[in-house]
């Protein structure tokens, strides 16, 4: 079995309801992929590149899978659960809002580069909204390509004030 590390956000409802809403149930599609061994609190955090929008909620989950399952068919996968959750990545502004964004972040310490998949994710390291979830869950995690764990990435990024916030509750919507 690996483990695989997932990001989630959104920023718009979905069919489901909120934004929280839509994660809770996109948590539930992506556990009949394999079982959930953890996953972070949930965090609010500000806009990057289109700022003119609604802050997004984001976490993050490992998941582990099973070993008939690929990277690709695992991307499939979460492609296939965005777009149950109404997200059409065709119609879409780059870094505009959305009902659902699921990133493969890392696949065990799986090292890949091809035309629809690189892993580790190639911005992990640089995105906080990514790292602070990423470190709450697996703090001593090593990044497959430099080594560094997740805690001392998260300290090499400059977070500003309000960037990357826990929800008032740091837990999921139930």
């Amino acid at each position: 079995m690996k483990n695989a590390f997932i990001a989630m956000g959104s920023n718009l409802p979905s069919h489901v309801g909120t934004p929280a809403e839509t994660l809770f149930a996109a948590l539930h599609e992506l556990s009949e992929l394999g079982p959930i061994v953890s996953r972070s609190s949930l965090y609010c955090t500000a806009p990057i590149g289109f700022e003119n929008q609604p802050a997004f909620l984001n976490a993050v989950i490992n998941l582990e899978i099973p070993p008939q399952i690929t990277p690709h068919i695992l991307l499939r996968e979460l492609l296939r659960i965005e777009r149950n959750f109404g997200r059409d990545r065709s119609q879409e502004q780059p870094r505009g809002p959305r009902t659902l964004d699921l990133d493969l972040l890392l696949f065990g310490d799986l090292v890949l580069s091809t035309t629809d998949l690189t892993l580790p994710h190639p911005r992990l390291h640089e995105r906080a909204f990514v790292l602070v979830p990423l470190a709450e869950i697996a703090p001593h995690l090593r990044h497959p390509l430099n080594g560094a764990t997740m805690e001392q990435l998260l300290k090499k990024l400059k977070l500003q004030s309000g960037q990357v916030e826990c929800t008032e509750s740091g837990t999921w919507y139930r």
